[in-house]
């Protein structure tokens, strides 16, 4: 994949959508590749196996387009609701419920007045290019907890992780975590980490080969 920073050029949140769209097709090669068998299996989300997690990540994709077209983040879709995704989605039918959550996306965002509209997200009030910015940090986590539960990290677009670091070092800082801060506290990196371990570890995630997770959801 590219590895090329995008963020340069205009600063994380210049006009996050391209990015946004760039993670979403990283997302996206990552749900085609799970299949039914892995949907039990565990991910460095705590309290999310796969297919928990595809829920959420097509969830929050249908949330933050909601927030474009209009409504609050509290006035999401009845199947759609923020903390436990979507429900009614059949094992194989995943990618096809995340493309059409992402075209929603696409047409919520389409005006670029949006980007200076404030909105509501559950992370607070600012204007949308800031909340869209927040977003892509929350999609490029968890395409990285998705890659670790799946095997395919190597696969992974570093210039993503780049952007999405310097988002979570500013909007998630070290000493507000806890409370209504889904973050836990951050953790080492590893030895050698890139910017995806970085990224993991600044949001108090931990993961071994072996299965077991720690950190905290967000």
């Amino acid at each position: 994949m590219n590895s090329t920073s995008p963020a340069q050029g205009g600063g994380p949140a210049a006009d996050p959508r391209p990015v946004f769209e760039r993670a979403a097709r990283q997302m996206a090669s990552l749900f085609e590749a799970v299949r039914p068998a892995q949907l039990a299996d565990p991910t460095p989300c705590p309290g999310f196996d796969v297919g928990a997690l595809l829920s959420h990540v097509v969830g929050g994709t249908l949330r933050i387009a909601q927030v474009g077209e209009g409504g609050g983040p509290g006035e999401v879709d009845p199947d759609a609701e923020v903390d436990s995704g979507v429900s009614g989605v059949a094992d194989d039918a995943w990618p096809a419920a995340y493309e059409r959550a992402r075209e929603r996306f696409r047409a919520a965002w389409a005006d670029d007045a949006k980007l200076d509209a404030v909105v509501t997200v559950p992370w607070g009030t600012m204007p949308g290019r800031f909340a869209l910015a927040g977003s892509v940090m929350e999609v490029v986590t968890h395409a990285w907890d998705l890659a670790q539960a799946l095997g395919r990290r190597a696969e992974l677009d570093a210039g993503l992780a780049e952007f999405a670091l310097a988002v979570a070092e500013r909007a998630v800082p070290a000493e507000t975590r806890g409370g209504e801060v889904p973050f836990g506290p951050p953790v080492p990196a590893p030895e050698g980490a890139d910017a995806y371990d970085e990224l993991a570890a600044w949001l108090g995630r931990s993961w071994t080969p072996a299965g077991s997770a720690g950190g905290s959801h967000g």
